[in-house]
């Protein structure tokens, strides 16, 4: 579970940082630094909720029955897929213009005030906690409890995000955005996947889906549950060696109908490259 949480994590974690770097360039670069510290109470405020709630369902859940634990976790993890499918789609078409919208969001709001402001810097930055949070419960329990190694990918690739965020706010790195958001939504397209399979069998633990007993494939006499290698694909990929009908179906399917729509070329008169994207103020105070 190490290397799909630390992805996820990085992926959430940088478009988050990369919210937060826009409104800290755009404030720094009109010379309104005043409202640095309500952009910060909104990111802050929208951080503390999301990890509340992180740790509502994670530990909240553990005194319920074993068919309540798994009907939540199955739950979850479906409405994680719903989620990880919204945004890699969302990002595909806005990482051109996110920069554009998010300044004119925060100009109107500076004309409003204090409060206007700090709600566009929770907004901008809660909509990925409330991810992150179903997607830490989500893979938490996918991993079993007593595994750790889920909460280290989280923490190693949300941190890898904080660094790389301040990185392009400092102009020391630049990112095309396109490219970036291109291949790790490829990637989160099949970890999203095994976590659609191992929703569905959760729910099928807790009697709510059918088809428990009714198994596609079962190659644990190849891949030994306990080997290294079966360990490597749950971690990436929730890949079990024993796995039903409907989880096999339901990964096809949806690897095969999400990956074809992401990767089909969108639709635009004038395309154009992707440009790197920098958002370091300049010598002189302004931000690209």
């Amino acid at each position: 579970m190490l290397v799909s949480n630390a992805l996820i994590g990085l992926r959430e974690g940088l478009e988050a940082a990369l919210v937060v770097v826009i409104l800290v360039a755009f404030l720094v670069k009109t010379d309104r630094r005043w409202a640095l510290r309500h952009v910060w109470v909104g990111v802050i405020t929208a951080v503390v909720l999301s990890a509340g709630l992180a740790a509502a369902l994670t530990f909240g859940t553990r005194q319920l029955s074993f068919e309540t634990q798994e009907l939540i976790g199955g739950s979850a993890s479906i409405l994680a897929v719903a989620f990880v499918t919204a945004m890699v789609f969302w990002m595909k078409t806005a990482a051109r213009t996110i920069s554009g919208e998010l300044k004119g969001r925060l100009d109107h709001a500076l004309d409003l005030g204090p409060l206007a402001v700090a709600l566009v810097g929770f907004l901008g930055v809660g909509r990925e906690g409330l991810e992150t949070a179903i997607f830490f419960y989500a893979t938490t329990e996918a991993a079993g409890q007593g595994n750790s190694s889920p909460l280290f990918g989280w923490l190693l690739g949300l941190g890898g995000a904080i660094a790389l965020g301040w990185l392009i706010y400092r102009g020391a790195v630049k990112i095309n955005l396109g490219s970036f958001f291109k291949w790790t939504g490829i990637a989160l397209i099949l970890v999203a996947a095994g976590i659609l399979a191992y929703g569905l069998h959760d729910l099928q633990e807790a009697g709510f889906l059918p088809g428990l007993q009714t198994v596609a494939f079962d190659v644990s006499n190849v891949i030994r549950p306990d080997s290294w290698y079966a360990a490597l694909l749950k971690g990436i990929f929730n890949f079990t060696p024993v796995t039903t009908l409907l989880q096999a179906v339901a990964w096809t399917a949806y690897v095969a109908v999400v990956l074809t729509l992401f990767l089909r070329p969108a639709k635009t008169s004038r395309p154009t490259a992707p440009q790197p994207t920098s958002l370091a103020p300049s010598h002189s105070g302004e931000a690209a």
